[in-house]
This record gives structure tokens, C-alpha cells and sequence, in this order.
């Protein structure tokens, strides 16, 4: 049975006005990613993008290069990040054009990241910027907002329902009530039945119908279940813990990419319906002065193995319940991207394209 690899897409590489009046006049997430530096010995940083440049998503040739290259190498759609806030939509610009052009003619699904936006990039997680506030009027906008991309003939979908992810279910009052109520309005507006899914953070062992839901996703990285960290640059273990405490990379989560890989790959499966999903590496220190995660050691080679194993061991659940998710696209300030930088070029999209077995015709 075919697989459907969707790869999961961040909408941050443009400004909008919240952001110059947060961050300063123009800041993109290309701003975090081109002042990173290395912290420690073969510590990849910057990581940098090639073929596709320093784009503005706000182009459309841009869009459309990203859906070709994605196409080339077995990607089957876009996950993007869908940013709500009780009725206030931000990063929306990228989306709302590929909804109102029709191109690229590129499926994809959202995601909703229901998370308060918080000063995080600087160190201040406490000070909130957007805050979500939750009601059953706002369930009911919501799901009105989007009905136009849900009818979209690119709009991904499972025996003819739209696709619609929930990043973080638990920081919703009542899950039940939230979904029972974004069922009920699609119904009225002639979208019919929705498919609910979420990202299986801190929600592991927990029956996703019994939050209203379909089924769940295997976010990556899996945060609660990291390997042990290494204590600085993995290949200088002979440093004391003194040193290392003077080092700028002491309170950072050091961690080898092929022991987060074979951790995933020896889990055993939850019994209900939870979809599979890889990481291409993680590195959030461009965002992050202090208390970044920092996988290393990382290669295409490691990451096609990971994917494979999937590949090789993922049973679908129905014809259309064939997902598996990547993440990321181009999550560039935490080093998680498909897209190709000036260090691997088009590798990971390579390794990809063959873990999936797909058969590039160009």
C-alpha cells in the first residue's frame, strides 16, 4: 500500500507587523539563522540555504520552487503551521495565497500551533505576546474561517474528510467539546465529515478518540523521551564537568542524532491509531543564547535509515491513513530541513526519495 510523506512547513520567512514590532524592523526567521554561530567543535552552525536562497515567501515563484523540489523527491504535500488567535490570524500571507492562486497545484493540509507566542527567541518564555483564549464561539469562527480550504480539491484528506492537526490538544479546556463542536459546524457548512488529528506531545498513552479525535502523529523530536545528553561537543568527551560549566554550551541539551534514531526505531507502538515521524536533525541554538537542543553527529545517511525503518515497518491503517510526517520542511532556525544547505545540498531530499522508493523522473 502506498505511503503519503507530508512534510511539515513553517510560514515565518517573510515580515509581517507583529514581528518588526517585536523582534525589530524586518526580522524573518532568517534573522536568528544567519547571526548563529558553532559552540563547540564540529557544531554545524550556521546552516545556511543554497538552491533556494534566502527567499520571502511572499513571492510566488518562490512557493512554487518549493512544491517542485518537494514534488522531485517523493514529498507526497505541505503540513503548514496555521497560527489562530481568537479570530486573529498571523503568518498567513504564504497560505492565503497558495488558497487564493490555486498554485502551486500542491496538496496540503494545517496545523493548527495553538501555543501563546512568547518572547522565547530572547529567553523571556514568560512574557506573552499573542495569547490563545478558548470558547465555543471561537471553536465555531475557526472552523467557519477555514472552510474554504478545506474544500479545496488540493486539500489533503481520508475517505473524502479534510485533514485538520492540533499541535497541542492538552492546552484546550475541554477536547471533546472542542472537536464535537468543529465537527458539528462542518457539517452546516456543507464541508461534511472532518479527519481530527494531533501532535503526540505529552499526550502519550492517551487514546486520541477519547479527546474527539481520529487518530495521532508522532511528533519529532520526541521531547519526554530524548536519549541522555552528551556533556558538550560529543567528540571532546575528556573535558571535566568544571570546564564544561565555564563553557558556553553547559546549559544546552547536547544529544547524538543515531541515539535519538535508534531510540525511536525500537519503541513499540501504541494500540491506537498513531502515525510515524522522523527528524532530519534538530538544532534550535540560533534561537536559543542558552537551554537549546543541539542533536549532532547527524548525516542524510542516518536519517535515510530512520526513514526506512518506517518505511519498512509502518502497516496503514486504511488506504488513505498512510501518512508519514517530516519534521520539517524548513525549520531552519532549528536546524530541521529538507530543503537544501550549502553543507549537504539536495542529500536529505535524496535520502528521502529513496527511503520512500520513489523514482525521481528528472
Amino acid at each position: 500500500m502506498d505511503l503519503r510523506a507530508l512534510a511539515i512547513y513553517l510560514p515565518q520567512f517573510h515580515p509581517v507587523r507583529e514581528n518588526d514590532e517585536w523582534w525589530g524592523k524586518g526580522f524573518t526567521e532568517w534573522t536568528n539563522v544567519t547571526k548563529s554561530k558553532a559552540r563547540f567543535a564540529n557544531h554545524y552552525q550556521p546552516q545556511l540555504p543554497s538552491d533556494l536562497g534566502f527567499y520571502d515567501l511572499r513571492v510566488a515563484e518562490t512557493r512554487q520552487q518549493q512544491a517542485d523540489l518537494a514534488r522531485q523527491f517523493g514529498i507526497h504535500g505541505f503540513c503548514y503551521y496555521h497560527y489562530w488567535f481568537n479570530g486573529r490570524r498571523i503568518l498567513e500571507t504564504p497560505f492565503e495565497e497558495v488558497l487564493n492562486s490555486s498554485e502551486p497545484d500542491f496538496p496540503f493540509c494545517l496545523c493548527w500551533a495553538n501555543e501563546n507566542w512568547t518572547r522565547r527567541w530572547d529567553g523571556e518564555d514568560k512574557q506573552v505576546l499573542l495569547q490563545q483564549n478558548y470558547s465555543e464561539d471561537d471553536d465555531r469562527e475557526h472552523i467557519r474561517s477555514l472552510a474554504s480550504a478545506f474544500k479545496d480539491s488540493r486539500y489533503i484528506k481520508v475517505d473524502g474528510k479534510p485533514v485538520f492537526i492540533v499541535y497541542r490538544i492538552n492546552a484546550l479546556p475541554d477536547p471533546k467539546r472542542t472537536t464535537d463542536i468543529w465537527r458539528d459546524e462542518a457539517r452546516k457548512l456543507g464541508i461534511g465529515e472532518l479527519y481530527l488529528m494531533r501532535m503526540e506531545i505529552s499526550t502519550h498513552g492517551i487514546d486520541p478518540i477519547s479527546q474527539g479525535l481520529d487518530s495521532a502523529i508522532e511528533f519529532q523530536p520526541d521531547w519526554p523521551n530524548l536519549p541522555q545528553r552528551e556533556y558538550g561537543s560529543w567528540k571532546d568527551r575528556a573535558l571535566n564537568r568544571l570546564r564544561l560549566k565555564a563553557s558556553p554550551f553547559w546549559q544546552d541539551i547536547v544529544v547524538d542524532y543515531r541515539k535519538v534514531s535508534q531510540s525511536m526505531m525500537g519503541r513499540a507502538r501504541p494500540k491506537y491509531k498513531l502515525f510515524p515521524g522522523v527528524a532530519p536533525n534538530f538544532d534550535n541554538s540560533p534561537r536559543r543564547a542558552t537551554n537549546a537542543t543541539i542533536f549532532v553527529e547527524s548525516s542524510p545517511e542516518k536519517y535515510e535509515e530512520w526513514l526506512q525503518h518506517v518505511v519498512d515497518t509502518f502497516v496503514p491503517y486504511s488506504k488513505d491513513e498512510n501518512f508519514i510526517f517530516i519534521n520539517a520542511w524548513n525549520e531552519w532556525a532549528e536546524g530541521n530541513h529538507l530543503e537544501p544547505c550549502r553543507k549537504w545540498g539536495i542529500k536529505y531530499l535524496q535520502a528521502t526519495a529513496k527511503a520512500l522508493g520513489f523514482q525521481n523522473k528528472k
